[in-house]
């Protein structure tokens, strides 16, 4: 019975969920990743791997009046069709990691391939905190003076942005290319130099080659040429965190179908903690009025459109 009310709540939120997704793919930059869900695999007594993939507009940053919003999708797997299907029709920057299944957005693929499928129709904005967390992981492990400097270094650059953050693009741009571009130069010819001292196995060389290899490092430095753009991934990867709480007090999505409507849900309650409301208020204010509200107004239901009544014991409170 309570599968059946959810998939009912599914079909009423969905034109609400498209018109988030609308948004999201709406403006020229898009935070992705995904996370795993566990998917009930009927008659073999176990679960196996799907995944929720988010997209996220925030152009906060950068200090836009555009409400930020996430969209979620679900999918029974990783393979990069899944994003190339997700985003198709989409012209703008993907601020993403270096999965290899999201290649072929950006132009990249595989040397066996003897025709392209498509040209590029995005940029990638890699995440530097990947490549700062490889090292500091090495840091951690190894002691590394190496590591440790490699980090101080990137972290020189996000106290850039967080002096910048709010500032219009134009200022942030200006700002980078004076203050971040040289230290970006100095790092790749730091690391550079570091590499060739490190036996070329080691896990530190590894962390090193990820950051500077060809493939990655005019992604990781996208940014400095890109007002609009951030430093990092961070924007999708706490859009995940709701996930990874809910993991924790749930067993599996019990189908495909309850995948999916685990990222409709995900859609709605990720946006309303990004525009400031309380996510059960607003579903309870959504199912209470979206039967009879008339479609062609249903931009009015999105969480930034809508006003939550103030509950009656807050008024009580203050009148007090």
């Amino acid at each position: 019975m309570l599968a059946q009310w959810v998939r009912a709540g599914d079909e009423l939120v969905n034109p609400i969920v498209l018109a988030i997704r609308r948004h999201v793919l709406g403006g020229g930059h898009v935070h992705a990743d995904d996370t795993p869900l566990p998917v009930l695999d009927p008659g073999r007594g176990r679960t196996r791997t799907g995944y929720l993939w988010t997209y996220v507009r925030d152009e906060r940053g950068w200090g836009s009046q555009q409400p930020p919003a996430v969209w979620f999708e679900y999918a029974p797997g990783r393979g990069g069709e899944h994003p190339r299907e997700h985003l198709r029709g989409y012209r703008g920057v993907v601020h993403c990691d270096a999965y290899a299944g999201t290649n072929e957005l950006f132009g990249i693929f595989p040397k066996r391939r003897k025709t392209r499928a498509e040209p590029a129709r995005m940029k990638r904005s890699l995440c530097f905190s990947h490549a700062r967390r490889k090292l500091f992981e090495m840091s951690v492990a190894l002691n590394s003076p190496i590591a440790a400097e490699a980090v101080d270094r990137i972290d020189a650059l996000y106290d850039i942005e967080r002096e910048i953050r709010g500032l219009d693009p134009e200022a942030r741009l200006r700002e980078r290319k004076e203050r971040a571009v040289p230290l970006l130069e100095d790092l790749y010819k730091w690391l550079t130099a570091q590499l060739v001292r490190l036996p070329g196995s080691s896990a530190l060389a590894g962390a090193i080659r990820y950051t500077i290899k060809p493939a990655h490092w005019p992604a990781l430095t996208y940014y400095c040429t890109d007002g609009r753009a951030e430093i990092s991934n961070s924007a999708a990867e706490r859009s995940l965190r709701d996930v990874a709480l809910g993991r924790r007090s749930y067993l599996f999505a019990g189908s495909d179908a309850g995948g999916e409507r685990a990222a409709s849900m995900y859609s709605l309650i990720g946006t309303c903690k990004l525009v400031g409301i309380d996510p059960e208020a607003y579903l309870r204010f959504v199912f209470e009025r979206i039967a009879d509200h008339p479609f062609d107004r249903m931009h009015e239901l999105l969480p930034w459109n809508v006003k939550l009544p103030v509950p009656q014991e807050t008024v009580v409170n203050k009148a007090a």
